[in-house]
């Protein structure tokens, strides 16, 4: 069913131009995961607090359950699934893998997203500025040593 309310919005994501039926009050990880199928953004808290539907909003770590799709209209918008270019996985996903920075893999998508703002931030200088900035993004299994092994490998690559 259909609200009255609900309106087209045009978004950017992943390089890719969509037009996405949403409600104006549909926050930007609902429109990913049920209007478009990203999956991979992860729905957890829902309040901001955990950073497990962190993507990155023109380079920059966003919780896209704090935002609203419409106001992402003008931005480019990029999630875990537009990491990787032409089959070939991103540093910080190839990091995480290698060192095995994840255990249920609920927080991952998040996680990574958020490492690769730390990075490009500049925000990777050592251990205890990656978790000072990564903070952020809770890993309930607790796997937070990988975490900062893989964000420091990735980030001298």
């Amino acid at each position: 069913m259909t609200s009255h309310h609900e309106q087209t919005t045009s978004l950017t994501v992943n390089g890719r131009p969509c037009q996405v039926p949403a409600d104006p009050r549909m926050t930007l990880v609902d429109a990913l995961r049920e209007q478009l199928g990203l999956t991979g953004t992860k729905k957890g808290c829902d309040r901001g607090e955990c950073g497990a539907c962190t993507i990155l909003l023109d380079g920059r770590r966003v919780l896209s359950c704090m935002m609203l799709a419409v106001a992402a209209s003008n931005a480019e918008i990029t999630t875990i699934e537009g990491l990787s270019a032409e089959g070939e996985l991103h540093p910080v996903q190839k990091a995480f893998h290698a060192n095995d920075a994840f255990q249920c893999g609920f927080c991952t998508p998040g996680q990574v997203m958020s490492a690769v703002a730390c990075i490009a931030e500049g925000h990777a200088g050592s251990a205890a500025e990656i978790k000072e900035w990564m903070s952020g993004n809770i890993c309930r299994c607790a796997a937070y040593p990988q975490i900062v092994a893989a964000v420091t490998e990735a980030s001298v690559q």
